[in-house]
């Protein structure tokens, strides 16, 4: 019995592969390390990652981990939208604030040619930076930004070189909600919620056609109360 099942068989004397010169601990088939066949998992790089990278035309980029696309959001006091456009998910929120603030026209309290210049922009402290600040200034834009813990201590430790705090005011601050609103309007619709079309340039219509339908919403509930 232990010849025919090869239990008796020495581990020590087993046959050599050919393609690795390996022993076997059975004697049985073996070698079947060394047939030609298919892995058990490809070896490519990551999904996503450069080797295979996606076009630009997606506006797709890697984030905390995953493929995601980035809305930057300009939204009003009355949680509408006033102007807006995708990046890649990697793409900083600083670099594109000139770009999301310029063309925004302010709210319209009477008829006529409607506001360019808003009198306050409420931002988060990714927006923290004496560019976007300088750029505000010149302007004639109020900022109500709060700052980074980082630059709050290296003004401290500068002491009379660090120069003034910037101003902040924490009660309009509380007014920033109106942006997460308006975002949770965006995500009431499913496809964008979860970006089902492929092209960043059918994406971003969707969101402008959204954006028409919040306004014209908000504009009869304004309207009819």
């Amino acid at each position: 019995m232990g010849s025919r099942r090869h239990v008796a068989t020495d581990l020590r004397s087993g046959p050599l592969c050919g393609g690795c010169r390996r022993r076997h601990r059975l004697d049985r088939i073996g070698g079947l390390h060394c047939v030609p066949g298919s892995p058990a998992r490809r070896r490519c790089g990551e999904k996503g990652a450069a080797g295979r990278a996606e076009s630009a035309d997606h506006e797709l980029g890697r984030s905390r981990g995953g493929l995601s696309t980035k809305v930057h959001l300009a939204s009003g006091d009355r949680a509408r939208p006033l102007a807006l456009f995708v990046t890649a998910g990697q793409a900083g929120d600083a670099p594109a604030f000139e770009a999301a603030i310029g063309p925004n026209p302010g709210p319209s309290v009477c008829p006529g040619r409607p506001r360019t210049r808003p009198t306050a922009v409420l931002a988060d402290r990714a927006y923290s930076s004496r560019a976007i600040r300088g750029y505000l200034r010149l302007r004639g834009i109020r900022a109500v930004i709060p700052q980074h813990a980082d630059q709050i201590g290296h003004r401290v430790r500068r002491g009379q070189r660090g120069g003034r705090p910037p101003a902040f005011d924490a009660e309009t601050y509380k007014q920033r909600n109106t942006v997460e609103r308006c975002i949770n309007r965006f995500k009431q619709r499913r496809g964008l919620a979860m970006r089902t079309d492929k092209l960043a340039i059918a994406f971003q219509a969707a969101l402008h056609l959204a954006a028409i339908l919040i306004r014209i919403a908000a504009d009869q509930r304004q309207r009819s109360s």
